[in-house]
């Protein structure tokens, strides 16, 4: 199975890039609340240049986001209610 075709089995939705490359994501429901979205970014070769999760509180705000590759800085606060 091609990298292309393993990422959109992945992930149900995706836009292209302007390069070539591709911007993946699906959504998965918190346990809590609101909910995270995973992103795989890719270049026309479709290898991996960015992934990230996004965190959502119940009302679409983004409130967090975790890089995770290349470099995983940890969860870094963006908006919502500040604790």
């Amino acid at each position: 199975m091609s990298k292309r075709a393993q990422n959109e089995r992945k992930f149900p939705n995706w836009v292209s890039l302007p390069e070539g490359g591709r911007r993946y994501w699906y959504d998965s429901l918190g346990e809590d609340f609101g909910y995270a979205r995973y992103v795989k970014i890719v270049d026309q070769d479709e290898d991996t240049v960015a992934f990230y999760q996004e965190i959502y509180d119940n009302d679409g705000v983004l409130i967090e986001i975790h890089h995770k590759y290349p470099i995983d800085s940890g969860h870094q606060r963006v908006g919502g209610d500040q604790e």
